[in-house]
């Protein structure tokens, strides 16, 4: 299987995360952010999770998959600071145009989905529904990817999720 171009961290950024970064993007209640240094207080200017070169990005992401047909892959819900979206990567090697479908689904049954554009070339993609802010905890929202062949009739060749 080709690795896909996954390049953020899996898992929620804990505080070992945080301590690598300097007090000031830390997010830690100093006076350099606002915050009062004796009490440790901290200000609507805080921002979570910050790893110096601005918020993390939390992606929970299912297995790579591959289809006999030639469609590769992986579904993921990623978090940043209030904001929550799905990302799939895939590369399609069957040489042809596929419809898919990324679809977000959250609490109080919110959905979003995406329509894809899958064209036939062999290079690794991505596709993105829109962010949201996140409503409840991250944990609540699942993704999924669907790619048919072309058509109201088309064959579904795979379905990958954010779950594992």
């Amino acid at each position: 299987m080709v690795a896909l171009p996954l390049t953020v961290a899996s898992g929620q950024v804990g505080d070992a995360g945080r301590a690598a970064a300097p007090a000031a993007d830390r997010g830690d209640a100093s006076a350099a952010d606002g915050g009062d240094a004796k009490t440790g207080a901290r200000t609507a200017r805080h921002a979570p999770f910050l790893l110096g070169i601005g918020l993390a990005t939390a992606a929970r992401c299912g297995p790579e998959l591959t289809s006999p047909d030639g469609i590769e892959a992986q579904t993921c819900v990623l978090t940043q600071g209030e904001d929550t979206w799905a990302r799939a990567y895939y590369r399609n090697a069957t040489g042809e145009s596929l419809d898919s479908v990324l679809s977000l689904m959250g609490p109080g049954d919110r959905t979003v989905q995406t329509h894809c554009v899958t064209g036939a070339g062999d290079e690794p993609a991505t596709c993105e529904t829109p962010r949201e802010r996140t409503r409840g905890v991250p944990a609540a929202y699942t993704a999924v990817t669907e790619f048919a062949s072309r058509g109201s009739r088309g064959a579904l060749l795979l379905r990958s999720g954010s779950n594992s």
